[in-house]
């Protein structure tokens, strides 16, 4: 492909990135290998360098764009070796035209800016949209004998590497034998805050596909109870597979949404140890996923926090008296974090915050906070607060 064609592709794959956001459709990711199927005359390289200008048009603007190719033009303004490809050759992009619409604004959502947690300036913004590494959390029940992918160590006590992203592993030795699970440095700290240990009653209350819940496995060397809930039937059944590779001994148990509390019933007053990592806005993770804020708006928000509150409440009856509670969500805004942990003990005043224990994050109302700039993670807010 000439280089003027791949614009053009790339402004066909952005035009697909925003209309699945708009109409709540699948992941770019997830677009992006749908597209380039249909394009099997895209080579290896062509399809890189399609992707690449398609994401730092996704990483430069926080406003849904019009279309691909007004977010591609409003680039071309700021790059003359851009612009010089919209030829209106064949295959290649028209001719740019000063009147037409550009795509506008900074890389974060201006309605949300407001709303963000007080530490997130301007530093921080930018880590938001910079390309994550690829970090891996080490087995080691599973990891006798085997190979290890080369990276850099994770800092401790976390058990894990930090390899280049991109990098290939489904078919490396280490995955296969389920001594290494790709999961963030940020959800190890997660993980290590419940500091579970053998013999405990541990449930995991939003398991989705269960990165952290073999975390907790592995913590608590398959001795004790562990439950992985979840109302998501496809995530949950991500999870046995997983467990099985990695040695891990798990219960799930999937509910029933808005019915939660019926399906635990026997578990009232039984756990050490409840994670809530809720369902969140996923701002803590847009160097992952940067089109996520094209899908998030105000009303889905008050929607998340609405749903937060109540998988806090459903939690609250599950521990017991001396048992803690970790509530975590990937997500940088205050309402989601620190103001979630308010109204909850609010709510439930048998619960008083503690120490999270962990060394990395920065302390934010009743827990602390972790960020890209500061702590080379993902967003998370994680509080542990113990039951009385």
């Amino acid at each position: 492909m000439t280089p003027a064609a791949r614009v053009q592709t790339a402004i066909e794959l952005l035009d697909a990135v925003i209309a699945a956001a708009r109409d709540g459709g699948a992941a770019a990711d997830v677009i992006a290998t749908r597209f380039f199927k249909e394009r099997r005359y895209a080579g290896s390289k062509d399809r890189r360098a399609i992707r690449d200008l398609a994401w730092t048009a996704i990483r430069r603007f926080g406003e849904r764009p019009a279309s691909g190719r007004a977010a591609m033009v409003a680039l071309a303004d700021g790059d003359g070796d851009l612009a010089a490809l919209f030829t209106g050759e064949p295959r290649a992009p028209d001719a740019i035209s000063a009147s037409e619409p550009r795509a506008d604004g900074g890389p974060l959502p201006v309605w949300l800016m407001p709303l963000l947690d007080p530490r997130i300036d301007s530093t921080e913004g930018a880590a938001l949209l910079e390309r994550a590494p690829l970090d891996l959390r080490i087995n080691r029940a599973r990891a006798v004998g085997i190979e290890l992918p080369e990276g850099e160590p994770l800092p401790a006590p976390l058990e894990g590497l930090r390899l280049p992203a991109d990098t290939p592993l489904a078919d490396h030795p280490a995955m296969l034998a389920g001594a290494i699970e790709v999961q963030d440095a940020g959800s190890q700290w997660i993980a290590a805050a419940c500091a579970a240990r053998p013999g405990m009653t541990v449930i995991d209350l939003c398991a989705g596909g269960g990165g952290k819940t073999l975390a907790l496995a592995v913590a608590m060397t398959s001795e004790g109870r562990l439950i992985a809930c979840d109302t998501d039937r496809r995530r949950l059944s991500e999870l046995s597979p997983r467990a099985a590779r990695a040695g891990a001994a798990v219960e799930t148990r999937l509910l029933d949404p808005g019915r939660e509390a019926a399906a635990l019933v026997d578990l009232e007053g039984s756990a050490n140890v409840v994670l809530v990592d809720a369902p969140c806005s996923g701002s803590g993770t847009w160097r992952r996923n940067p089109e996520a804020r094209w899908r998030l708006s105000r009303d889905r928000l008050d929607r998340l926090l609405a749903l937060q509150a109540h998988v806090l409440d459903v939690a609250a009856p599950l521990v017991r008296p001396g048992g803690v509670l970790v509530y975590a969500v990937c997500a940088l805004t205050s309402a989601e974090g620190e103001g979630q942990v308010r109204a909850f003990i609010a709510r439930h005043p048998r619960f008083v915050p503690e120490p999270v224990p962990v060394s990395a994050g920065r302390p934010a109302g009743a827990g602390i906070i972790l960020t890209p700039a500061h702590d080379a993670t993902d967003g998370f807010f994680i509080a542990r607060m113990r039951a009385g």
